[in-house]
């Protein structure tokens, strides 16, 4: 499968700011096969998701919502939510807008 990669490549603390993949997921996309990549493509563009993204109102995909014990969020520097008004993950567009914690 080809690569979501947009050619706007920057690691923005953990998530790439033009195909939004995390830096594991673009390490390993070689290795995964066509329907993990897939499956990650369609989470990051909200054709598979779990909610809807409070900030944006876009579907967005929750691995633990999805019943796993951890989340592609977690391999991110951790971003400052305070300005969030629901518990509710976001997407992974803007969680990457959000402002690091210090």
């Amino acid at each position: 499968m080809k690569t979501p990669c947009v050619a706007k490549c920057k690691n923005n603390e953990g998530i790439c700011g033009g195909c939004f993949r995390t830096m594991s997921e673009i390490t390993e996309w070689r290795h995964m096969n066509d329907v993990k990549q897939s499956d990650t493509i369609d989470e990051i563009q909200g054709e598979r998701s779990t909610h809807i993204c409070s900030q944006c109102g876009k579907p967005a995909y929750c691995d633990i919502s999805a019943g796993k014990s951890t989340c592609w969020c977690f391999e991110l520097t951790k971003r400052d939510t305070s300005g969030v008004k629901s518990p509710e993950c976001l997407c992974r567009e803007c969680l990457a807008k959000l402002p690091l914690l210090n």
